[in-house]
């Protein structure tokens, strides 16, 4: 497909959480299909497989240009074609990727309310966006480990209209606000956990603890994240060869390059190391999610891996899936 026709599709596509909705509910359709043993599941998660790896090569434009993400707009390049193999594997008799399969559906039906239920009036009770309350929550969590740390910003309204910013004044009398905002609060890296252990087959109460290790500690490293990026920006810490860094991510606001290294550069090449080591954490106490780990090795690698003798894991019994 050349160039113009790869442009052509993508914007024939739905927008964003409506494609991402379809996907989460035909991941869904295809896991209780094969679960009442119908060949057609595995055909329609093969499919849906395909689908997802569009929906990430449809995500590439805004992590690159509006996002100004490279690690962001790295991973969603190689997972369209990493998806695309999941389903080519799966079609072919790879029965395991269905744990990965329905894991993919629970994140998104974990993480897609918060960003697309509006505001409710229940009984006359106004009820705001779930969004809303998560970002502000997270908002007083990092204030309060900005004040432990001496400084004092101005809590303001952020551009979404929440009670969810910082506003710095820098010593030239500039002031920066730095938003907060539903990606500083770790929904994804959450969803992604809640999904998985989820997904797997294993007594509820290891489950449990799988998710208590997780689950905690990647909050607690999204205020640390959160609270590092606004005190770095806010006083401009890290405002280090600023034409070079304007260059790279194609801005043009020198106020902005101390947020770029700190959140784009630095934070988000330290939340993958983070995301490594919880996954490996969370096999400890739930060696079932080795299945997946595995599936996901083959398709970047081609090759089959025994994680469970190579990262020592303790042996439990298990109903893998073959």
């Amino acid at each position: 497909m050349t160039g113009v026709g790869v442009v052509a599709v993508l914007s024939a596509l739905p927008d964003t959480f409506t494609f991402a909705w379809i996907v989460a509910i035909l991941f869904a359709a295809a896991w209780v299909l094969d679960h009442y043993g119908y060949p057609a599941g595995r055909t329609l998660a093969a499919g849906t497989w395909g689908l997802f790896g569009l929906f990430w090569l449809s995500m590439v434009p805004f992590f690159a240009f509006e996002h100004q993400s490279y690690v962001e707009s790295i991973l969603a390049l190689l997972g369209a074609p990493a998806c695309a193999y999941a389903g080519y594997l799966l079609y072919r008799g790879r029965a395991s990727l269905f744990v990965l399969t329905r894991a993919v559906a629970l994140m998104l039906f974990i993480y897609l309310p918060f960003e697309t239920i509006p505001a409710l009036t229940v009984a006359g009770l106004a009820l705001p966006e779930p969004r809303q309350v998560l970002i502000e929550i997270v908002a007083t969590h990092t204030g309060i480990l900005i004040d432990l740390l001496g400084y004092a910003p101005e809590r303001v309204t952020s551009h979404e209209g929440y009670d969810a910013a910082y506003q710095w004044t820098l010593e030239d009398g500039h002031t920066y606000r730095v938003n907060v905002v539903l990606a500083c609060t770790g929904l994804g890296s959450m969803a992604i956990f809640g999904g998985l252990i989820a997904a797997v087959r294993a007594p509820f109460n290891r489950k449990l603890r799988a998710l208590a290790v997780s689950l905690p500690l990647i909050y607690v490293l999204n205020i640390i994240r959160t609270a590092f990026i606004s005190i770095v920006t806010g006083n401009q810490y890290m405002h280090w060869q600023p034409d070079l860094v304007l260059a790279m991510f194609g801005a043009t606001n020198p106020y902005r390059v101390s947020f770029l290294v700190s959140d784009r550069i630095i934070s988000q090449l330290l939340a993958v190391v983070a995301l490594i080591g919880i996954t490996y954490l969370v096999a400890r106490e739930l060696p079932e999610l080795v299945v997946v780990l595995e599936d996901v090795l083959y398709i970047l690698t081609g090759d089959e891996h025994d994680l469970t003798e190579a990262l020592d894991l303790p042996l439990e019994p298990t109903n893998r899936e073959k």
